[in-house]
């Protein structure tokens, strides 16, 4: 019998490569691998057939669009820091000259020889008129993105929804006068019937006048921030996933079944900052509110008696005539302003965080 012939990895010639691969000795793979690409062999390909990777560059464009980011990220913190402290600095000397306490005193009289003024009265009605409005507003706004996004006919949807979003256009000085010209004499009537038979509850007792009120400014602001809230929620609700829903009907459940356990649930956080965002619109609407509400100082809760008024009506109606001191005055009520969009913001990242962690934790 002959020699047996050595194997080869080519069974058509015969060749010796992998025999020669055997009679290497132990570790040599290991050396093979870690050396040099171009001394594998001689067309610098390595065993595996590929070459070495290339090297990043390192100014390329992915580098430069890393660094515009983060230069415009940064702007905005240094421009949010900047404004702060403007109106540190431009409030500072009006609060030292007021011989009132700030927070508590109800008045607003920083012209006098002697300024008064407080920032109470402004920020009770700012936060009840934003508050108020939210609550007539959130419900109609989801009730009509539901609508659009589930029960009516994609043409009529989009339809419609274009209409909303062309809403959210509408300047506010359109918006107030609407609501002082024709929208008053409604909510008038509105407060003379809820006098006569509510008038036990102190939201709408009093004697009169009615008509410019908080009622009347809560409604308008309610309408402004109506198609936010909207367009913000019917994406939201768009974005469910189809698997979500079709499981839940295949499972028995009812239209609105599948809507309150698979679409409001995976949409609560996008419901959540469509919210916030509706609220820091009201929060800081100046012209509508000053051609709506009575602009008075005080703190009361009647909702249908002539008065009312909030922080940025207040800028409006009275920085023509403020000397230096009552500007320096109104920039203060404009810090507190501020702050307040600023604390409402950040506790709706808080929510719309844990939200978020709680259903990754729970999937």
């Amino acid at each position: 019998m002959g020699e047996t012939p050595h194997r080869s990895a080519d069974a058509g010639t015969g060749g010796t490569s992998v025999t020669q691969s055997h009679e290497w000795p132990a570790g040599a793979s290991a050396r093979v691998a870690e050396a040099p690409v171009s001394t594998r062999t001689p067309g610098g390909t390595g065993l595996g057939g590929g070459g070495a990777l290339p090297r990043s560059r390192r100014f390329g464009a992915e580098r430069a669009f890393r660094g515009l980011t983060l230069a415009a990220g940064t702007a905005v913190l240094v421009i949010i820091a900047a404004i702060a402290v403007f109106l540190v600095a431009k409030a500072t000397p009006a609060l030292r000259a007021n011989t009132e306490n700030f927070w508590t005193f109800e008045g607003w009289f920083p012209n006098d020889a002697e300024p008064k003024f407080g920032i109470g009265a402004l920020a009770f009605g700012t936060v009840l008129t934003a508050a108020l409005a939210l609550l007539v507003a959130v419900p109609v706004a989801l009730g009509i993105a539901l609508y659009l996004s589930h029960y009516a006919p994609r043409r009529l949807g989009t339809a419609l929804g274009f209409l909303i979003d062309l809403l959210a256009a509408v300047p506010s000085v359109v918006f107030g006068l609407w609501g002082r010209e024709i929208f008053l004499k409604p909510v008038q009537d509105l407060s003379v019937w809820l006098n006569k038979y509510f008038s036990w509850i102190p939201l709408f007792g009093g004697d009169g006048p009615f008509g410019k009120s908080i009622l009347l400014g809560s409604l308008v602001l309610a309408i402004m921030v109506l198609p936010i809230i909207t367009s913000l929620s019917r994406e939201v609700f768009l974005q469910t996933p189809t698997a979500n829903e079709e499981a839940a009907l295949a499972l028995g459940a009812t239209k609105w079944e599948t809507i309150r356990t698979a679409v409001l649930p995976y949409g609560r956080p996008g419901i959540i900052a469509a919210v916030m965002l509706g609220l820091g619109r009201a929060l800081g609407e100046t012209i509508a509110l000053a051609m709506t509400l009575g602009i008075t100082f005080g703190i009361s809760f009647n909702l249908i008696e002539n008065g009312g008024n909030s922080i940025a009506a207040n800028i409006a109606n009275t920085f023509g005539e403020a000397n230096e001191t009552g500007r320096g005055a109104l920039i203060a009520s404009g810090l507190v302003l501020f702050a307040i969009t600023l604390i409402v913001n950040i506790t709706a990242r808080v929510i719309i965080y844990r939200r978020r962690e709680f259903t990754e934790s729970a999937a």
